[in-house]
């Protein structure tokens, strides 16, 4: 890979990472499950809500580790 995909590369995962942390705070309602992780989301009443919240976490861990494999 040449360094400007790199960085395109490094840009756009970041915009993901950014946008499943928005998402996990609405689906939440706080921030709280930034210190509570995962388990956060098991005690959401309502599935719509849980299931999105998974679906986001999981974009979240997802973009972390390419991010990390990138440098």
């Amino acid at each position: 890979m040449s360094i400007a995909q790199i960085k395109n590369l490094q840009r756009r995962l970041a915009n993901l990472e950014q946008e499943a942390v928005e998402e996990l705070n609405r689906c939440c309602g706080h921030e709280l499950w930034l210190t509570v992780g995962f388990d956060a989301f098991d005690s959401l009443e309502d599935p719509d809500r849980r299931s999105r919240a998974n679906y986001y976490y999981g974009q979240l861990q997802t973009a972390r580790e390419l991010q990390q494999v990138i440098g």
